[in-house]
């Protein structure tokens, strides 16, 4: 695929990095269809970019067959039955919680966006890519689909399937001539924190409370450092634009230190600093230590045989 402009369908384009990529793909000259569930958002983003460059719009929602099916139609005439040069696939979300404590409906809800939806866009929109032998696919994950979080445990697990299923994809349909490759946000700036955090107040009544509590806090306090959605946006850009793009990129380029740390420490070092940052210790948790110890079955000893005056020794099993 050269540099000049491409027909770019992105899911999820009515706020976030979605938004951001829209607009600044429309400014570098590609047909852009941001796409979302929100109606009035689309409006929004369709008069912002008036003057940058062609930007439609299109009601789509990831989990609804007859939603994509109806996307796909719309497409299909929008580009005079071409087809699609570039899927984005940037729609999700996530819901912070103790993985043990988040219930099943809520796990299905985050996968049957971040993963189900994903698949079934792309399903969608392959047969006309095969078709031409030429297309990519773009799928923004995190980097909490390479690095697991505390209380981001179910939406980083579907973020490792993204990856999976995305290193898959890469394998299967490049000889089709389609290129699939992953984008890796760090902490962005964007309506994600709000969302994930919008109902801790449901684990009220749990072991963690005190935890999310203060996680929740250090959270908000550590969004100030939080990047730009823009430079995830130059990052999608970038592997829209790339003749051979490359299989992962991490925006901003400091998360690589992150991946680095995670890598390079042991196991050990690792969990003790991620308890350290989500505040899982004993005080916070309120975990009575002399109650934990009278719970905790003793080493089993055995005496010498035969000897009155014999000291007890550790068994082994």
């Amino acid at each position: 695929m050269s540099n000049t402009s491409k027909t770019v369908l992105i899911t999820g384009a009515t706020a976030g990095i979605g938004r951001m990529t829209a607009l600044h793909l429309a400014k570098l000259g590609h047909h852009v269809i941001a796409s979302g569930r929100k109606v009035a958002e689309l409006a929004k983003l369709k008069t912002e970019a008036q003057g940058l460059g062609t930007l439609d719009t299109l009601v789509l929602d990831v989990t609804s067959k007859e939603s994509i099916d109806a996307a796909v139609a719309a497409v299909t005439e929008l580009t005079g039955g071409k087809g699609l040069d570039v899927l984005v696939n940037n729609a999700g979300f996530g819901v912070l919680g103790p993985t043990s404590e988040i219930d099943d409906a809520e796990m299905r809800r985050q996968y049957e966006t971040n993963v189900f939806g994903l698949m079934a866009v792309t399903r969608a929109f392959l047969p006309q890519m095969r078709a031409r032998r030429a297309g990519r696919i773009i799928n923004v994950s995190s980097v909490g689909g390479r690095i697991t979080l505390p209380f981001f445990g179910v939406y980083n697990s579907t973020k490792y399937a993204v990856e999976s299923l995305s290193d898959a994809l890469r394998y299967e349909l490049r000889p089709f001539g389609i290129d699939v490759t992953l984008i890796e946000p760090g902490v962005i700036r964007t309506n994600f924190e709000a969302t994930a955090v919008g109902n801790l107040s449901q684990f009220d009544a749990t072991p963690y409370a005190g935890a999310v509590a203060k996680y929740e806090q250090m959270s908000k306090t550590a969004d100030r450092f939080a990047s730009n959605p823009i430079v995830i946006a130059k990052a999608i850009a970038r592997a829209v634009n790339a003749r051979r793009p490359a299989a992962r990129y991490v925006a901003p380029r400091s998360t690589n230190f992150a991946l680095l740390m995670s890598a390079l420490l042991p196991t050990r070092v690792w969990d003790w600093a991620m308890r350290k940052v989500a505040f899982l210790n004993p005080k916070t948790l309120g975990v009575d230590g002399a109650a934990l110890a009278d719970a905790t079955p003793a080493f089993p000893v055995t005496r010498v045989h035969g000897s009155p005056n014999a000291q007890p020794r550790a068994s082994a099993n």
